[in-house]
């Protein structure tokens, strides 16, 4: 597992991103490593799903991925896809949270409006005990240019009073990603980082669609995503 991310910090993870920036494939694709090995050493693991106001690419909907994996899901009241668009959180979300023998992801909301979902759980997610990052697709409008992206930061900031802690990279065309995708991806993202004064803490790639060997000279973190979100059907 070593050289996919950064060495782990914190023990709660919080991850923040504008809709399709393929926020909650990473986090599914993060837990899926970690639950592996190698990327932690607490006995338990979980994904907090606090993404409640957007219906669609939900880390919830891998339920069953994600448990057979070993990871405990938590977060909608709804197990299920329906009424899934009903914004209700269970009420054993806080359960990982207060568990400190527990690798916590949490998938926060897409905007800032989304992300508003954080202020009620904010005693656990202080910088010495939570990591907040930033994913970022230049792909999107939203998140055009680099400038678009400080302010898409700014206003995650603002509505959370979290501080952004570091970047991740995840500029792709779905399934026309490619090497040089990724590679632009790269460059925008470490400008952005500059802009910002923020950690670049990894660069995504789909590992179904770039060789790594492509792209392994662009930076040492780099990260493998499934296609475990995305249904078939929206590539045809």
């Amino acid at each position: 597992m070593n050289g996919y991310i950064p060495t782990l910090n914190t023990r709660v993870i919080i991850v923040t991103g504008h809709y399709g920036s393929g926020k909650t494939e990473f986090a599914v694709s993060l837990s899926m490593l970690a639950a592996r090995g190698g990327l932690h050493d607490y006995p338990r693991q979980a994904l907090v799903d606090l993404d409640i106001t957007n219906p669609y690419f939900r880390s919830r909907d891998r339920r069953e991925t994600l448990e057979n994996a070993g990871i405990g899901v938590y977060g909608s009241v709804y197990k299920t896809t329906v009424n899934a668009e009903i914004p209700a959180l269970s009420a054993n979300t806080r359960i990982p949270l207060e568990d400190k023998d527990c690798f916590t992801i949490v998938d926060a909301g897409g905007n800032d409006t989304g992300a508003r979902v954080l202020n009620q759980f904010g005693k656990y997610f202080t910088p010495d005990k939570a990591t907040v990052l930033a994913v970022v697709n230049f792909n999107r409008f939203e998140t055009r240019d680099v400038q678009n992206a400080v302010e898409y930061i700014d206003a995650i900031e603002r509505a959370t009073n979290l501080r952004v802690t570091a970047i991740v990279g995840n500029t792709h065309l779905l399934r026309e990603t490619t090497a040089d995708t990724i590679r632009r991806g790269y460059a925008l993202t470490a400008d952005l980082c500059a802009e910002t004064k923020r950690a670049l803490w990894c660069i995504c790639y789909p590992e179904a669609l770039v060789d790594r060997a492509d792209i392994a000279d662009i930076y040492d973190h780099l990260l493998p995503l499934g296609l475990y979100l995305r249904p078939s059907w929206l590539d045809k």
